[in-house]
């Protein structure tokens, strides 16, 4: 099997990973409930030009779905696999290929939205660490990226916790929001893989 990376991906990818806490999974139908409630709610929404119709939350867990079946990695459902939360849908926490216009495109980003229940227990990083390991050990990703709106300093701290770098030259204004729009301008975070 041929990733978009051009590498052999294992067959690890597409029944998932684990993390001490977090299972990174395919997408369920009984997911897109919860994805939905996620994704309407202004609070974890707040750096994102909009909250989402239930039929953009459903595509966007369908395109999910789709491009880890073609290609065997992409934003896996993260699902709580300890504790008093066990089985409970968090996110999603993986790897996308953006499809705009940038100086540091094309890239492969590590990417997280995550549910406000699950905010503060650390599942964002434990997921992302999991993932860029997968991504630079088993995919072969030479480099992935991370970016966000400035003021979003909750993922920033993300990006720092997993070693990720910061070049302010990096920062860039995002093609798809408006001159002047409160998100347009992003910061850019790189990981690279040590091989």
């Amino acid at each position: 099997m041929e990733g978009e990376a051009g590498v052999s991906v294992p067959q690890r990818s597409r029944t998932g990973l684990r993390t001490e806490r977090l299972l990174l999974r395919q997408w369920r139908a009984e997911d897109r409930e919860p994805f939905f409630a996620l994704n309407a709610d202004p609070e974890v929404m707040e750096h994102f030009p909009a909250t989402l119709t239930r039929e953009e939350s459903d595509a966007f867990a369908a395109q999910s779905e789709a491009d880890i079946d073609r290609q065997g990695w992409g934003l896996w459902a993260v699902e709580v696999a300890e504790g008093p939360d066990a089985g409970a849908f968090a996110g999603f926490v993986g790897f996308k290929v953006p499809r705009f216009d940038a100086h540091f495109m094309p890239a492969v980003e590590i990417a997280w939205r995550l549910a406000r229940w699950s905010w503060g227990r650390g599942f964002a990083t434990e997921a992302a660490r999991e993932a860029l390991d997968f991504g630079f050990t088993h995919i072969g990703f030479g480099e992935v990226v991370s970016f966000t709106a400035v003021p979003n300093v909750r993922s920033q701290a993300v990006m720092r916790r997993l070693g990720m770098t910061h070049d302010p030259d990096d920062d860039f204004d995002h093609p798809v929001l408006p001159e002047g729009h409160r998100l347009r301008r992003h910061v850019l975070y790189r990981a690279r893989s040590a091989a």
